[in-house]
């Protein structure tokens, strides 16, 4: 009801394709983590087993790097999708804004080519070549990762903070600078924090999976190694993620401050503003729920008081997110925001018994937190995504376009049957991917269990040279 009444004055096109544009987005982002940080945990894992000669850490890294290449290859459909849909639903930006923005996207799919050639050369490496050779044919993976996070988030920081052009007497950009276009100046704030994000994320999702092991009993070295050295890169970098988290509120602030004023639910412009954690925003500016705290938004926002916070009223009514989006994006960045609070404290639990006790955390309570914190990332994620498109509103490009000016003008009733396609192909995707990795699981846990069926030996072998005989294919 909400969302009919958000959309009353804009055209019926748009609630569809905002819809399937949000549904494939969040579904596309649950798999952009592990795109972006496996292979780096992957090579941390496969250069520890090469240095210390490790051969459950090879066998880590081999199976990890097989995910990896499943992962991608779902990506790729997902991707597709979400390509298509651009040029598809909002034909109004890419008309009138591609030529300044779209070299993010072309730095994307360069990036998004040389990956899959790097993972399928990294892939065939595993037997075939040295492992030193091996080992370094896969460094640059990480790197091309992180240039497809770069094309996109540049791509956003622009939609965000829209720069490097002019514009003519009929409203288009003319004289595009390209350098300007990419480097705006929400660009560097939001790609740290960004690739940080995917990082934290990936590196609890992979522990994650060991911590439920080691809670059903599974102590062994393979489990123990396995939650290791994910979870402490991610531990290691959530406080940096949680201070970069800051920053870019910072930068919120000062470069879209009604932006900000959703966010944080702040009405009328004043100092000594409170902070709400939840709470809902009404038309009229009154606020209903939630935990008032006095002045500390002002204090969080400027280090003072007596720091003025721009409200939503500062601009037209059009020109600003409504009560609900608002209230949409003040729960999504109170959520993300709780959500890191408490990673922070299971990474200092983790950090300070390594340091006191030099050895992991016992208690099953830790390990328990750990399992969750990976779904708990994935959540944080999803939730600073909807502060970052949904605080923008009515924008599609900040003060530049709307998203009723972009939207395209196909009928409604066409692009409601092609979201509901949308979300078959997803459920046949997304279904088949978790059917590939249960199989996976199953096999590599017969191959690892001694006496299991006829055939079937443990995988102990190294990854490099020919295998022995009886081992698995």
């Amino acid at each position: 009801m909400h969302t009919v009444l958000l959309l009353a004055d804009v055209p019926p096109q748009t609630l569809p394709a905002r819809s399937m544009m949000a549904f494939t987005l969040a579904s596309h982002i649950i798999l952009v983590p592990m795109g972006v940080a496996l292979p780096l945990i992957t090579l941390i894992m496969h250069g520890y087993g090469l240095r210390r000669g490790d051969a459950t850490a090879l066998l880590l890294a081999r199976r990890w790097s097989a995910v990896m290449a499943v992962q991608f290859a779902i990506g790729v459909v997902t991707g597709t999708v979400l390509s298509f849909e651009f040029g598809l639903l909002w034909p109004g930006m890419m008309g009138r804004w591609g030529d300044v923005f779209g070299i993010g996207f072309g730095v994307e799919a360069w990036a998004f080519f040389l990956e899959a050639v790097l993972i399928a050369v990294y892939l065939y490496g595993w037997r075939r070549l040295p492992s030193r050779t091996h080992f370094l044919l896969g460094l640059p993976l990480p790197l091309t990762a992180l240039l497809g996070a770069f094309g996109i988030v540049a791509a956003n920081a622009w939609m965000n903070t829209p720069r490097g052009f002019t514009l003519d007497s009929a409203g288009n950009p003319v004289d595009v600078k390209i350098w300007k276009a990419i480097f705006t100046p929400m660009f560097g704030p939001q790609y740290w924090h960004f690739v940080v994000a995917m990082f934290v994320t990936a590196g609890y999702v992979v522990a994650g999976v060991y911590a439920v092991g080691r809670l059903r009993g599974r102590r062994d070295r393979y489990h123990r190694l396995g939650f290791t050295i994910p979870f402490t890169l991610a531990a290691v970098l959530t406080p940096v993620q949680f201070v970069l988290g800051d920053s870019i509120a910072r930068q919120v602030f000062r470069k879209q401050p009604v932006k900000f004023a959703a966010m944080e639910i702040v009405w009328k412009t004043d100092t000594h503003q409170p902070e709400y954690l939840y709470g809902r925003l009404h038309p009229d500016g009154g606020i209903s729920g939630g935990i008032r705290i006095p002045q500390l938004d002002s204090i969080l926002a400027g280090f003072h008081a007596d720091t003025k916070v721009t409200g939503l009223t500062s601009v037209p009514a059009s020109d600003r997110p409504t009560a609900t989006q608002a209230t949409i994006a003040h729960w999504a960045f109170d959520t993300m925001v709780g959500i890191g609070s408490l990673l922070v404290l299971l990474a200092l639990w983790y950090g300070a018994t390594w340091l006191l006790r030099r050895r992991m955390p016992a208690n099953a309570w830790f390990y328990r937190g750990a399992a969750v914190a990976g779904v708990a990332s994935v959540v944080a994620v999803e939730c600073g995504w909807i502060t970052a498109e949904v605080g923008r509103q009515p924008w599609i490009v900040y003060q530049n376009m709307r998203v009723a000016e972009a939207v395209t003008a196909t009928r409604s009733t066409s692009l409601w049957v092609t979201f509901g396609l949308v979300v078959l192909l997803y459920v046949f995707v997304f279904g088949s991917f978790l059917a590939v990795l249960l199989k996976m699981r199953s096999r590599w846990r017969l191959a690892d269990a001694a006496g299991g069926p006829p055939g079937e030996m443990p995988e102990t072998d190294t990854p490099y040279g020919p295998r022995s005989a009886g081992s698995r294919p």
